[in-house]
């Protein structure tokens, strides 16, 4: 035993090979934060509270005067935050992050600089071959916030703007039912001895599950249309209460038109344009003074009858029906939608600085490399490449190789 015991604490005594944890060297970000020109746009990427976030964790945040107006965040509570307020917009395109909410306008583009970092919506119904070619020829990396997945596949931006958006276009059907807009002087629910008020909605996404939350809880009867019967089991088990649901059918629609005193229009549709479910027939057959909410204008609207309005000017009578056509539903409450915003963003800039750039951050984040559609110079999205006739490159080997 004795000679045992030597021998273990000669063996102690050698030299021990010891694995180092190889980590990337975290690195500082100069993130920038432009105010919105895009027509009626008040939300805003990043708010004060995640800046002092940012700025905590090492990196400095560009703001340029007066980015935060429209979402009531002023220039003090940035500079508060340690933001640094620019009044010059060429020097605020010199950072390594340009952080948007909507996408870049040609004169954007050009005050950016090769090898910069986009973060912004694609908005694919405007999307122009200029914008695309323009990011390319500067090897811009661009992500599109719309694209971006969730840990659990889930469009992480387009689901928490859609809650935002079903959650408001009942409260701006109630408005629109009321006196108060010279609607037909209904209150929004239900009362006793008085018939409640009737919603349908068309599709059975996110915004159509909200919607529908929010008319259930103040007592609306609620029909539902889809043609997926997956989505609408998927719906009825989110309620966690039964509802009238039913695939779409244009005899079964229009009983159902006919007698509400709302409808929504929140089909989705994955590229192009939804379908037109809704003819101007069947619209002028519903109630007078009835109120349209088509959340689907963006990409075309599903009631024949629907044309783009803005926040202005957002309501127009036909066939003696109230259409609500406002494309752009979350900037009507642009404070809370910049919360919901910043909540996504935050955490994936400080994986940026973490993983010591936009490079390494993709080959570890699946769901973030989904929203890439432009990296160093390459266009990496089908459907773009597809609609604008550009060759596309898998992005998967452009990461793995590093280029």
């Amino acid at each position: 035993m004795q000679g045992f015991s030597e021998v273990a604490k000669q063996a102690l005594m050698q030299p021990q090979e010891s694995l180092l944890k190889l980590k990337h060297k975290k690195r500082e970000l100069v993130i920038a934060i432009p105010k919105e020109t895009y027509f009626q746009e008040k939300r805003i990427a990043i708010t004060p509270s995640s800046v002092e976030v940012l700025v905590n964790n090492g990196h400095d945040v560009h703001v340029e005067a007066g980015a935060g107006e429209g979402a009531r965040f002023s220039d003090k509570k940035y500079s508060e935050a340690g933001a640094k307020i620019i009044y010059d917009r060429k020097e605020l395109y010199q950072s390594d992050i340009i952080m948007k909410v909507a996408p870049p306008s040609m004169s954007e583009i050009e005050l950016m600089k090769p090898g910069q970092t986009l973060i912004s919506a694609l908005n694919l119904a405007n999307l122009k071959e200029d914008a695309i070619k323009a990011l390319m020829h500067k090897k811009i990396n661009a992500l599109g916030y719309e694209y971006l997945k969730d840990d659990d596949g889930s469009f992480m931006v387009v689901r928490s703007m859609s809650e935002i958006v079903g959650n408001t276009a009942i409260l701006i059907a109630a408005e629109y039912l009321s006196n108060s807009k010279h609607g037909k002087g209904m209150m929004f629910g239900g009362v006793t001895g008085i018939p409640s008020t009737e919603v349908v909605i068309l599709g059975a996404g996110t915004v159509a599950e909200f919607a529908a939350r929010a008319a259930l809880a103040l007592g609306c009867e609620v029909k539902v249309f889809d043609d997926s019967l997956y989505r609408l089991r998927r719906l009825q088990g989110a309620l966690s209460q039964r509802i009238f649901t039913s695939v779409i059918q244009p005899k079964v629609l229009l009983k159902a038109l006919k007698t509400c005193d709302v409808a929504i229009g929140a089909i989705r549709a994955k590229n192009g344009q939804v379908p037109c479910v809704v003819s101007e027939e069947m619209v002028a057959q519903m109630p007078a003074d009835s109120v349209i909410i088509d959340v689907s204008i963006d990409q075309g609207g599903c009631f024949e009858t629907s044309k783009v309005t803005n926040h202005d000017t957002p309501v127009f009578m036909k066939n003696n029906v109230i259409h609500y056509c406002v494309p752009n539903i979350a900037s009507r409450v642009a404070r809370t939608a910049s919360y919901a915003l910043t909540n996504i963003f935050t955490p994936i800039l400080l994986d940026i600085g973490d993983h010591g750039g936009i490079k390494n951050m993709l080959w570890n984040k699946t769901g973030v490399r989904h929203g890439v559609y432009v990296y160093q110079g390459h266009l990496t999205n089908k459907y773009l490449g597809d609609q604008f006739n550009i060759p596309y490159k898998d992005l998967d080997l452009l990461v793995a190789a590093q280029v």
